[in-house]
């Protein structure tokens, strides 16, 4: 699948029937990067002619994932702004113009078969098949090509008094079709086990998936199919109905499935499957995009952290992996903590801010953050940053600077093989030395300061900072202590101090 000369064209072709998710965004991303690659066009189009399941909540959705991704296709039809995708809705008579060319050409017929005929023969041809009948699995369960045979003059008269019907292909019977998939090889299929004679228009007029898939893609001139396995079986009708028309064949690519860790395919009993999910649990774009990069493709040795940017200029086709990809949550969670660290203070505030904002961090849920507030949830970032696997956890690590924790059960104080006389003389001490380290100018300052003390008194570092760090925090297990000093001030961090010996019952 080597771009030589070729003006490199690919796209993305979604149904919305539903939310989008990992396999279809790697499917996405896979002819993104490609159509980038080669300085080609990456189209995205709307394959939506199922109308009984296609729904405007699942198009939104799929503008939605681009935008947060950060994707965005190169072309569309005139209607909608810059950025609109092809829609098949707005392209019937198109299709229809197509299935009446193949019907000229002796390649399609007209079906008059009424759905209740078409499930009896099902029905009939299934039975007989598990009798132990000769025939494939697909004439078994399909079409048995009933008006096949019906002269063409008397099918146009019947069409022209107005009889409901549907345009069938007409599959060339006793041949082979052969095709070349850049990962699979050479497929050979048998064209009496493909689908038999397939509708291309429905009673409607609108154009099954088929037809509307193979019209586009030969219109909008696309040179490359990348798309999922699962799609394999429909390729040798895709590749039967090129030939019909008397066009090209594009170049195809299967890409193998995602699966689990237990070797199934991807789904809700994993975890997170749709893109909505990962971004309400906290989940960066670039992490997930990142990773989903990875899922059956390589790119530059030793490295796994790729921009998208670095991410087009690295994507080779010749990368890519037959055996299916798994999905490794821990391993998309250790992506999601490396990008929270490469943010500025800044940038993670602003990342962090809705769901402290949600959370109530600053007063009751949904109140907005004073100016001081905001300063002071900002200088924040720094003591959170490397304890960070999801954005949303920021409120519950850092709630102790916006309000005094519930003062902690005595035994909380208490230093390992320590007792609570010891500790509350180790508190006292911390007490004593907040003003230093609250006012102290940076980490290096104050952790001198406080290796000075602790040899003065005889007492072991640890020791001496796990009071103070449980008065300051409420727990055990905090942000750095010094940095939180300063950001609380002298005033406050006494008074809390105070009141923790007061919880020990020694005020002094």
């Amino acid at each position: 699948m080597s771009g030589g000369l070729v003006n490199i064209r690919d796209r993305y072709a979604p149904s919305p029937t539903g939310l989008q998710h990992v396999g279809g965004i790697r499917t996405a991303l896979f002819n993104y990067l490609f159509a980038r690659s080669k300085g080609g066009a990456f189209v995205l189009r709307l394959e939506d002619t199922d109308r009984t399941r296609s729904e405007t909540r699942y198009e939104q959705n799929l503008y939605d994932t681009f935008s947060w991704l950060g994707l965005r296709w190169d072309e569309g039809p005139d209607i909608g702004g810059p950025f609109a995708p092809y829609k098949q809705s707005d392209r019937s008579e198109l299709y229809k113009k197509y299935a009446d060319e193949l019907i000229s050409k002796g390649r399609a017929y007209y079906c008059f078969c009424t759905a209740e005929r078409i499930e009896k023969v099902r029905k009939e041809r299934e039975e007989a098949h598990s009798a132990g009948s000769a025939d494939t699995a697909a004439s078994a369960s399909g079409y048995d090509r009933h008006c096949r045979v019906v002269p063409f003059e008397e099918a146009s008269a019947r069409v022209a008094a107005g009889e409901a019907h549907t345009i069938r292909l007409k599959i060339p019977l006793g041949e082979t079709t052969r095709f070349n998939d850049y990962l699979l090889g050479a497929i050979e299929w048998k064209n009496d086990d493909v689908n038999p004679d397939p509708v291309l228009l429905k009673s409607d007029g609108f154009p099954t998936y088929h037809l509307a898939n193979v019209v586009d893609d030969h219109l909008m001139e696309i040179t490359h199919v990348m798309r999922a396995q699962e799609w394999l079986a429909s390729t040798p009708l895709h590749v039967i109905m090129y030939k019909s028309f008397g066009w090209a064949v594009p170049e195809y690519c299967h890409l193998p499935m995602v699966m689990g860790q237990d070797g199934k395919k991807l789904s809700k009993r994993h975890g997170a499957t749709s893109i909505d999910e990962f971004r309400k649990q906290g989940y960066l774009p670039e992490a997930l995009l990142n990773y989903v990069a990875l899922l059956g493709a390589s790119y530059e040795e030793g490295r796994d952290l790729l921009s998208l940017h670095e991410l087009e200029q690295l994507f080779s086709i010749d990368k890519l992996n037959k055996a299916p990809a798994i999905f490794d949550y821990k391993k998309l969670e250790w992506f999601n903590g490396q990008y929270i660290r490469m943010k500025s203070d800044e940038e993670l505030a602003a990342l962090c801010l809705p769901s402290a904002v949600e959370a109530g961090l600053f007063g009751t849920a949904g109140t907005q953050p004073s100016p001081e507030q905001k300063k002071i949830f900002t200088t924040a970032m720094p003591l959170i940053r490397e304890r960070l696997t999801f954005i949303h956890e920021a409120p519950e690590k850092i709630a102790y600077l916006f309000a005094p924790p519930a003062p902690p059960a005595p035994e909380e104080f208490i230093p390992k093989k320590g007792n609570l006389d010891e500790t509350v003389k180790l508190l006292q001490l911390g007490r004593d030395m907040v003003p230093v380290l609250a006012n102290a100018s940076d980490d290096a300052t104050a952790e001198a300061y406080v290796k000075e003390q602790a040899e003065k008194n005889a007492v072991k570092l640890g020791d001496l900072m796990m009071p103070l760090r449980v008065a300051i925090t409420g727990s055990r297990v905090s942000p750095p202590l010094f940095g939180s000093l300063r950001i609380l001030g002298p005033q406050e961090s006494l008074a809390r101090a105070e009141r923790s010996l007061e919880k020990l019952g020694m005020r002094n």
